[in-house]
């Protein structure tokens, strides 16, 4: 009787213990990511958020023209690409439990699809300093703020060679 008595207990407790991770799962995943501002628009990422996806769901959402951002906070993981010109690819290093100190980059669009442009800075609980071109960012403990200024005029990226790069276009000016 006294083991049965236990075992219930115990599941009583499992029970709980996910109904809380659940329920805190759900609060996280329902949390506004982002606000309206006079120059353009708010992020507030939280923990496991994907920075890059959720930049391009809201250029779509809100059909962002182009813009420029800034960020700061907390990643669980940054990878960072440098271009090989001979290779016409990028050599990637990921880092994990970093700071990302600046974050800065540029919206436009390429094939009817949002095109990001984005360059950091991590630090480590060294001190030590990584940076270039992201290639992928996910949210650390904490969170990370990005703050994205709109510009009026909408602006493609296209495919320029011989260096097979993706280069912003810009509209001559008059």
């Amino acid at each position: 009787m006294f083991l049965a008595s236990k075992k219930i207990i115990a599941a009583g407790m499992l029970f709980l213990a996910v109904t809380a991770v659940k329920a805190q799962q759900k609060d996280n995943s329902e949390k506004c990511r982002y606000t309206k501002t006079t120059s353009g628009y708010l992020m507030v990422l939280r923990e496991g958020d994907n920075v890059l996806a959720l930049i391009e769901n809201l250029v779509k959402e809100q059909q962002i023209p182009s813009a420029n951002f800034t960020g700061i906070g907390f990643a669980q993981e940054v990878t960072f690409g440098f271009y090989d010109f001979n290779q016409k690819s990028f050599n990637p290093k990921t880092f994990n439990k970093v700071e990302m100190g600046s974050l800065t980059g540029s919206i436009a669009w390429s094939e009817g699809k949002p095109s990001l442009h984005i360059h950091g800075i991590a630090t480590d609980d060294k001190f030590d300093a990584y940076g270039g071109h992201i290639l992928a960012l996910k949210v650390g403990t904490g969170s990370m703020e990005i703050y994205i200024t709109l510009n009026q005029n909408k602006l493609e990226r296209k495919i320029e060679q011989p260096l097979n790069a993706n280069v912003l276009q810009l509209p001559c000016a008059n």
